[in-house]
């Protein structure tokens, strides 16, 4: 299979699928159902339009890449991995929330409930990135710069996300520029932890991370956070091109 052939393959079947879902959505609440995180039919919703980009990222892999499910499935849990690497994704981090340690806080009311949450986010999130920096932005890097890359993927991401935000009946709750920052953001540093490590679990790990974080952590002071995410950003960018020639 040819390069573009499979971007376009991927593009068209994880925007397609949840496109098509986002509509089954729509056509069912016009008639009276009620689909969301409140019943059995929202699930089902949400978990076949969530499934959609790591679907496809392991359909096109397999047929561009020429690799197995099992290898897919073995790097995706590939956790033994330089601990370097793992202090780099937790700088990452540490930057990403440092405004919270400055006005805001972490809300915990059981002290199991982040692990919970983790492993949540590891099937809602995490498995994106079979998607998006598994197979998406590497094959775009064939051809184009790392920073072209990493916009073209925040693009499609996004429009994903809105789609998955309709169908799960969150899409009114979204503050909008708020989120694109916060997604442009994790665009560069999840593709900086893939271009420097070639280590997908680091990128699911890293993803789920953040998102648990950013249902635990509440305040934190506006234009610290610009610059937080800006120095992140300028990082990201030093990694990806101190870590390959190519790009």
């Amino acid at each position: 299979m040819k390069r573009t052939k499979a971007i376009s393959l991927y593009i068209a079947g994880a925007l397609g699928q949840i496109a098509f879902v986002c509509l089954v959505v729509y056509l069912l609440r016009n008639i009276g159902f009620t689909v969301d995180y409140t019943s059995p039919l929202g699930m089902t919703a949400i978990a076949i339009g969530g499934i959609s980009s790591a679907l496809w990222g392991i359909i096109v892999s397999v047929k561009y890449r020429k690799i197995s499910f099992k290898t897919i499935v073995a790097d995706f849990f590939k956790v033994k991995q330089s601990y370097k690497d793992y202090l780099l994704a937790v700088l990452f981090i540490f930057i990403d929330f440092l405004p919270v340690l400055f006005g805001g806080k972490v809300i915990i009311n059981t002290w199991f409930i982040p692990i919970v949450m983790f492993v949540k986010h590891i099937a809602f999130g995490g498995l994106e990135e079979i998607g998006w920096r598994y197979f998406f932005q590497p094959a775009l890097q064939e051809k184009l710069n790392y920073i072209c890359a990493t916009l073209i993927t925040f693009v499609a991401w996004s429009i994903w996300h809105f789609l998955y935000f309709y169908i799960e009946g969150t899409i009114a709750d979204v503050s909008l520029v708020p989120f694109l920052i916060g997604l442009f953001t994790n665009s560069f540093i999840l593709s900086a932890l893939y271009v420097k490590t070639k280590n997908l679990w680091l990128c699911v790990m890293t993803h789920s991370l953040i998102n648990v974080l950013s249902q635990l952590a509440i305040g934190g002071g506006d234009y610290l956070g610009y610059v937080s995410k800006l120095l992140i950003i300028l990082i990201a960018i030093r990694i990806a091109y101190g870590s390959d020639k190519k790009i």
